[in-house]
């Protein structure tokens, strides 16, 4: 065998032609035996991540890539050891002499740094004939990601490494000890690495390629972190909720006010819903939240529904009591003790009474009448039964156990003070629950 020196130290030789000062491979092929492939080992430690793109649906990782395999044809001259050393670290122009598994991201957006380039990297050669190349690489992977439980999303985004130029039968890649290892520095805004990693050797078909290729997988797993979200999102919509909910203690005649707080209110949330809206993608789903977003607004817009209804029934109201003042009211009242009294009905007419008979055993008969015959004051007659026939929602009524007049508009808006809170509560309890639910079962 025969040595070549370069700068004045021997360095390596293959059995092979001389080039450019050091010995090639006559044939690039990989140094398997028996038909056997050869076996390339990785490692991946993650540096940084840059970003998590949602729109692009994408992600950019800075990592170091260590590749290591046995390479049966190299012969080493123990000279070019350091004493007590059993490797020794070359430049990577080396690289370029010695055969290597081409391996490249599939699942890469930007060729140009798909492939582990020399820019920052090292070749080592051991003793046992085993060669390892790092390199340190920047690459923006895509990720087909899922935003049905945002903002409570978990992304589970995979690499793929693949051999470009051998099939499986050449070559077979397999994860090292060492695996994934993620900087434990490694912080992100909106979301935490979370743990653990899955890694997966399977192999892969590729269209424009003949054959089976070996493949790696290492899934990054990006869990979201909702606190951004309480204080911007849910926090301020809950409290334009519970602000629409003193409209139900003004009165009536502020309309301005009633009408001028229910707007702004669902005008807020209009606005808080559109902001949100270009952080993601537009997607074809309902996401989890709209459906929060959607009920916040459902509420405004009941309580708004709710203004209109008591209006629409004070208006019927005032107009019932005005046409009971403007016509007679029939009393039901029984007079006795005196001589021409009537018998069981009499009509109220300024400060006199009108008495009328009415024939019990002839429903039809016509009531006769008899001269007013007492004076007793007007009494209020606006409450129970006037105007039955002209509307068929009975507006004002007279309480039976206190005798108090009872308008309906009130006693709605009385009652929207408990069942608009106590629905928002039971919304909220449904709400998270499940979606935590939800995100528990998505991220197995």
């Amino acid at each position: 065998m025969e040595h070549v020196s370069l700068e004045s130290k021997k360095i390596f030789h293959f059995d092979g032609r001389v080039l450019n000062g050091a010995y090639y491979v006559s044939e690039m092929r990989p140094p398997s035996r028996k038909g056997q492939p050869v076996t390339v080992e990785f490692s991946i430690y993650v540096v940084d991540v840059n970003s998590i793109n949602v729109e692009d649906m994408d992600f950019r990782v800075d990592m170091f890539i260590r590749q290591t395999w046995t390479e049966s044809r190299l012969q080493l001259p123990d000279d070019i050891f350091e004493e007590g050393d059993d490797h020794v670290t070359l430049p990577p122009e080396f690289f370029d002499n010695l055969w290597h598994p081409d391996p490249y991201f599939l699942n890469s957006k930007v060729t140009e740094i798909a492939e582990l380039t020399h820019k920052f990297s090292s070749v080592t050669l051991y003793r046992n004939q085993t060669v390892r190349y790092a390199a340190r690489m920047h690459a923006i992977i895509a990720c087909q990601m899922e935003f049905q439980l945002y903002p409570m999303d978990i992304q589970s985004c995979p690499i793929y490494i693949e051999s470009f130029s051998y099939s499986n039968q050449k070559v077979r890649f397999k994860w090292s000890e060492a695996g994934v290892t993620i900087n434990p520095e490694l912080k992100l805004l909106q979301y935490h690495i979370g743990e653990p990693l899955r890694l997966e050797e399977t192999n892969g078909i590729m269209l424009d390629k003949e054959g089976n290729f070996s493949r790696l997988v290492v899934y990054f797993r990006f869990e979201r972190q909702i606190g951004h979200h309480l204080i911007q999102t849910f926090a301020p919509s809950s409290l334009v909720v519970m602000l629409s909910w003193f409209s139900f203690w003004l009165d009536l005649d502020a309309v301005p006010g009633r009408v001028t707080l229910l707007v702004t209110c669902m005008l807020t949330l209009v606005t808080m819903f559109t902001g949100l809206r270009a952080d993601i993608p537009p997607v074809a789903y309902v996401k989890a939240l709209d459906l929060w977003m959607a009920g916040c607004m459902m509420f405004v817009f009941a309580a708004l529904s709710e203004f209109v209804v008591v209006k629409v029934l004070d208006k019927q109201y005032q107009m019932n009591k005005s046409k009971a003042e403007a016509i007679p009211r029939i009393i039901p009242v029984r007079i006795n003790g005196e001589k021409g009294s009537c018998g069981t009905v009499a009509a109220w007419e300024g400060s006199g009474v009108r008495c009328r008979k009415v024939d019990l055993t002839s429903p039809a008969s016509p009531p006769a009448s008899t001269p007013a015959v007492h004076s007793t004051p007007a009494a209020p007659t606006h409450l129970v039964g006037v105007e039955r026939r002209q509307s068929i929602l009975q507006v004002a009524w007279l309480d039976a156990d206190t005798g108090q007049e009872r308008v309906l508009w009130r006693e709605i808006d009385k009652l929207s003070r408990i069942v608009f809170p106590a629905l928002f509560l039971l919304f909220v309890t449904l709400y998270w629950p499940v979606l935590l639910l939800k995100t528990k079962s998505s991220s197995y």
